[in-house]
């Protein structure tokens, strides 16, 4: 199914390369400008800027904002960025994460930690921001067009042997979006 975004704003995390990436040129595809958010390490920089290019090469309008997600100073120049260039948000897609496998008896505190971090941290920061803007939005009188989707993942419900650390933040997505 293809909706019409047309003049709609999305922020995609994670948006450089997989699943974000998918999004991004999907939502772009439907008419939305498409903000392109991924860390700022040289192959996330490179794959969130050749993204961003794909989508202009088919007519659509993106930028790429680096940084990370779960870093509160970056998600709030992520979300000026999309307001100073689009002038609006419309859809945030909390999508970024990677993964730390290990078993519990094996996981450090630091595996356990980076991987609720930029999953948990990450949406939480970008979610309340995205909330805010539209809360203040509403108390005008404006109309808010507004959506919130995040990524989880099956590992939530099923548990994962390999992935405790995960598996809990997915779950903490599920019940915080």
């Amino acid at each position: 199914y293809m909706g019409d975004l047309t003049g709609k704003v999305a922020v995609i995390t994670g948006a450089g390369r997989g699943l974000g990436r998918e999004e991004a040129i999907q939502l772009a595809r439907q008419g939305a400008r498409v903000v392109i958010n991924d860390i700022n390490l040289p192959d996330a920089a490179e794959a969130a800027q050749a993204t961003a290019e794909e989508i202009k090469g088919f007519g659509g309008e993106a930028i790429a904002v680096l940084g990370d997600c779960a870093d509160s100073n970056d998600a709030n120049t992520l979300m000026k960025t999309t307001l100073d260039t689009y002038g609006d948000l419309n859809i945030m897609v909390n999508n970024a994460g990677f993964c730390r496998d290990k078993t519990i008896f094996g996981m450090s505190d630091d595996e356990f930690d980076s991987v609720v971090r930029v999953h948990l941290r990450g949406h939480f920061v970008n979610m309340r921001n995205a909330t805010k803007y539209w809360r203040e939005k509403a108390k005008t009188g404006e109309q808010v067009y507004g959506r919130l989707i995040s990524t989880s993942s099956e590992a939530m419900i099923y548990g994962s042997a390999g992935q405790p650390n995960y598996a809990a933040a997915k779950a903490g997505i599920t019940a915080m979006t």
